[in-house]
């Protein structure tokens, strides 16, 4: 099947977000532009690690002197659920995170996963050929979007159940077996 690269170069809304109850939800990125809607399926440690490490990307230009401002403001936190009608385009395998100097800004590509990572093979033995055949969300957003999309990841992924005090694993609503308990139930 031939590459779709979905682009988005001013997207109306980029935003993460869930479905399903904290425990069981399924995480998505998600782009629209106009009428354009893609859905993209990811891991919560991947919208957890795209939050962080757009975080740190946008700190470190600051540093440099770009205009990235140091904080999003609240009202620019797209806080609404995800759009629907939800059709998933397709399963995250890689995400990749650029800063153009030239106009400030922050382009984002969700790769799907190939037939590999499906099958639990290890990436390091793929051909590279094999990545310029999946399909890709890209997504080009300024730093203050970029900022503001980051605060409102870290908040869909604080929002999922709360941590063991003694082990950190999270917690059910009926409770789980606690290593650091000597496996009593918490």
């Amino acid at each position: 099947m031939a590459r779709r690269v979905y682009n988005f170069e001013n997207p109306d809304r980029f935003t993460a977000g869930t479905i399903g109850q904290p425990g069981n939800r399924a995480f998505y990125l998600q782009a629209r532009e106009g009428d354009r809607i893609s859905s993209v399926l990811l891991e919560k440690v991947q919208v957890a690690l795209l939050a962080e490490r757009l975080s740190q990307l946008l700190a470190s230009v600051r540093e440099r002197g770009a205009g990235v401002p140091a904080d999003a403001a609240p009202s620019d936190i797209d806080s609404a659920p995800l759009d629907e009608p939800l059709n998933e385009t397709f399963k995250v395998g890689s995400l990749t995170i650029v800063w153009n100097d030239e106009d400030e800004s922050i382009t984002l590509e969700a790769r799907a996963m190939s037939e590999d990572q499906e099958l639990g093979v290890d990436p390091f033995d793929a051909d590279d050929d094999d990545d310029q055949e999946l399909d890709v969300v890209r997504v080009r957003l300024d730093p203050k979007r970029a900022l503001a999309f980051a605060r409102r990841a870290e908040d869909v992924v604080a929002a999922g159940r709360p941590p063991c005090p003694f082990c950190g694993q999270p917690l059910n609503p009926e409770g789980h077996i606690c290593t650091r308990r000597n496996g009593f139930m918490h």
